[in-house]
């Protein structure tokens, strides 16, 4: 999958990670940048987004979304990743039919209570709210951008919003587990390819609370 239009108002994913990188406050030169990686210019190799998809400890589903110039070396060491931690890479769609395509808006609570803010979200487009602190609310893909307008103009702060994949169930680790599959997660987050990662994991807030503070 290539990474599609130069132009932000014609590519959604890319306008999407502009708004993400200026949120974050990165240098107008590394936007810039950002620009001219996507229509090929800067001296800059072709790009491509590939999915990977995998297992980690304790059965849970794992898919990668990365961005490369090399797709050997990236698909190396995602490999080597997975196994290190108690995983294995699949192949395409060895784990995606555990997911649905989704619209998916993260939200600051701002002191909302659960009730307040799934009121605030109860409008056409959206499929489910998690409250947590950011509050998450899922949407069909095609209405992931008129939502995230409706939910600003209701006064809610909007920490990010991009399409991605939601897991149809759950999979809770095992203590002795968990902590392999947090390792896990976090080795690919940190990995400079990787662009987003989508798991079925659970962890408990004692599992959490102990990864915290390891």
């Amino acid at each position: 999958m290539r990474s599609g239009s130069p132009d932000p108002e014609a590519n959604f994913r890319l306008k999407m990670a502009i708004e993400k990188a200026r949120e974050s406050n990165m240098p107008q030169d590394n936007i810039k940048r950002l620009l001219a990686r996507a229509s090929g210019g800067d001296g800059a190799k072709e790009i491509e987004e590939i999915r990977y998809e995998g297992y980690g400890p304790g059965g849970i589903a794992v898919i990668v979304d990365a961005a490369t110039d090399n797709r050997n070396r990236t698909v190396a060491e995602m490999r080597f990743l997975f196994s290190r931690h108690g995983g294995s890479l699949g192949e395409t769609n060895s784990v995606a039919w555990m997911f649905e395509p989704s619209g998916i808006i993260e939200v600051d609570p701002q002191g909302s209570s659960e009730d307040e803010l799934t009121e605030s979200a109860l409008i056409d487009g959206v499929v489910d709210v998690e409250y947590d602190e950011p509050a998450t609310i899922y949407t069909d893909p095609d209405s992931l951008h008129t939502v995230r307008l409706s939910l600003e103009q209701r006064g809610l702060h909007v920490v990010q919003a991009f399409l991605g994949m939601r897991a149809r169930a759950k999979v809770t680790p095992s203590e002795e587990q968990a902590g392999e599959a947090l390792a896990l997660l976090d080795a690919l987050e940190d990995h400079e390819d990787v662009q987003q990662i989508f798991s079925n994991a659970e962890f408990s807030d004692a599992t959490l609370a102990l990864a915290a503070n390891a």
